[in-house]
């Protein structure tokens, strides 16, 4: 039977609407994970909720320990992971406060501990990421999104930054050359840890501004924060949407 985890990014640190069980504190071989994990009731389903930037959304998008996040989950058995993320929008249609459900993504952070296969092994693994996003969760999250009348883009390339400084618009019609369409910081490594966990994966991306270079205005926290607020009430409409589902849990 699968167990959700729902991870909030900017602007996301507490879900609406979630009855609050318990909160289980995590320790890892890799050290502490952003925070505690939140087990509540969403939309009559159980799932666990972490705030990758810390409740307190204290931890910048270079400094998460994504491997304590990634193993703190999977160690509480959590088999499905829905990650809220928050993005700049790079292609016309990609506009605040828009959903986009991302299907690929070009890695272009550096310095991040990449991966858990690195020390005492039996020999070297490597995994195949050609699809990094789970096809079958994305599946269900898309037609979650059209059950519940939300006008989201089902595709898209996400280009993970590194941060936490915003891009420079030459930066942006780099990433627009290179076949990207939205832009974020947290994507990875957080996409390929779960994927070497052998966890679904999938994101939900809500468009908070427009990239460098792609809007005539300043690009400000204040504006971020209220195109966030507006977006997430659609991810909210989505993830009712899918915890509804008749066919939710699978083996």
């Amino acid at each position: 039977m699968e167990k959700i985890a729902i991870i909030g990014g900017t602007g996301l640190t507490e879900i609406s609407g979630l009855e609050i069980v318990k909160r289980e504190v995590m320790h890892t071989p890799y050290g502490e994970p952003s925070g505690v994990l939140t087990i509540g009731n969403l939309y009559g389903r159980e799932v666990a909720f972490l705030a990758r930037h810390g409740y307190s959304h204290r931890i910048p998008p270079h400094m998460i320990n994504y491997r304590a996040n990634i193993w703190a989950l999977k160690d509480h058995g959590i088999t499905h992971i829905i990650a809220f993320a928050v993005t700049g929008g790079i292609r016309a249609d990609m506009t605040p406060p828009k959903i986009v459900i991302p299907h690929q993504i070009i890695d272009y952070t550096y310095g991040r501990a990449q991966t858990f296969f690195e020390k005492d092994l039996s020999e070297v693994k490597h995994i195949d990421f050609s699809q990094p996003y789970c096809p079958d969760l994305r599946a269900r999250i898309c037609e979650a999104a059209r059950k519940a009348g939300v006008d989201a883009i089902d595709e898209g390339v996400y280009a993970a930054m590194q941060g936490p400084r915003l891009e420079t618009a030459a930066e942006i019609d780099k990433l627009e050359r290179d076949g990207c369409d939205i832009v974020g910081m947290t994507g990875m490594p957080e996409a390929v840890l779960a994927k070497e966990l052998e966890m679904s994966y999938a994101a939900i991306s809500v468009v908070a501004n427009l990239a460098a270079g792609r809007g005539d205005e300043e690009i400000t926290m204040d504006a971020i924060r209220a195109n966030v607020a507006e977006g997430m009430k659609d991810g909210a409409r989505i993830l009712q949407a899918l915890f509804s589902r008749r066919d939710t849990e699978r083996d």
